[in-house]
């Protein structure tokens, strides 16, 4: 018998109860805040208000699209999107199975935490030991380059280097924090497949590609599916505390583009016209990658 929503949550009472303060988060916290993106169809002014301030529909829009930095900001920010997903991505998988190939319970907590650490410390703290690190008086890498004979490279200074330095540092940061993930779903493996792979004598290469990988293929595809809608969400304090003006062409981005234009300049219409706009588009990515998903296999988000 079906019973009416009023009998469902008296039914689920106590369910409903710990599940609301989640709610009640995410709608204080998460969707009110939505509520500004209106300002983006306004010539918005904070003496005036939301009721006072005229609307001026896609004006904004025109303007970043017709704005000539628009371009060099949306392709660093794809690029270095891709980059952190084509390299940053198989790095936590990469390590989850070379973890798995150990036999040294030890070792293997000892590698886990070590390469948990990084992801605890924040962006200003990595930035610093960044700057630390390729400082080219003081930093031990310049260092090594001099006593190998080689010229020291001011790295923070040229823009050629600042997607490498970027990248290989989100990498650094968050490539044991994201192998969780994958060494759980390596735990939900049938061990007698790997018995039948040793009996039909495949060795270790040949148990990870044909049984391994294939037992966590559903979680590489949905954490890829969510790792596309942030290719355009580039964390706002490591590039924005690494980037100077000598590197703008490579390291100026949407979030330190709308910093400037929104904080900096109080032009908020402008701001949220830009973020709305990538907001979508990164909601494209994610929509089209599902459908692709679900027609190339049965794994997808929805």
């Amino acid at each position: 018998m079906k019973l009416s929503i009023f009998r469902q949550l008296k039914r689920d009472r106590t369910f409903v109860l710990l599940f609301a303060p989640v709610l009640v988060y995410y709608i204080m916290f998460r969707y009110v805040p939505m509520f500004g993106i209106v300002v983006s169809f306004m010539d918005y002014n904070v003496f005036k208000g939301f009721t006072g301030s005229p609307w001026v529909g896609l004006k904004y829009y025109k303007l970043f699209l017709d704005n000539r930095d628009a371009l060099v900001i949306i392709k660093n920010t794809i690029l270095l999107g891709a980059y952190k997903l084509f390299f940053g991505f198989p790095a936590p998988i990469i390590l989850a199975l070379l973890l798995n190939e150990l036999r040294s319970t030890i070792y293997k907590r000892f590698v886990q935490t070590v390469s948990y650490l990084p992801h605890f410390l924040s962006g200003v703290v990595v930035s610093s030991m960044i700057v630390l690190l390729l400082s080219p008086s003081t930093g031990w890498i310049n260092h090594t380059l001099q006593a190998l004979g080689m010229p020291a490279i001011n790295f923070l200074q040229k823009e050629e280097w600042f997607r490498t330095i970027y990248v290989s540092s989100e990498i650094w940061q968050q490539i044991g924090w994201g192998s969780i993930l994958f060494l759980a779903a390596l735990t939900t493996i049938d061990p007698q497949l790997y018995e039948a792979a040793k009996m039909d004598g495949a060795g270790r290469w040949k148990q990870t590609w044909n049984v391994t990988l294939p037992g966590i293929a559903p979680t590489i595809v949905i954490m890829f599916i969510l790792q596309i809608g942030h290719v355009l969400e580039i964390g706002f304090e490591k590039v924005f505390l690494l980037s100077n003006p000598a590197t703008y062409d490579t390291s100026d981005v949407i979030s330190t583009y709308v910093y400037r234009v929104g904080v900096l300049q109080g032009n908020f219409s402008y701001a949220s016209a830009i973020d709305l706009f990538m907001g979508i588009i990164g909601f494209l990515l994610v929509y089209s990658s599902n459908q692709i998903s679900r027609k190339l296999g049965e794994t997808s988000l929805w």
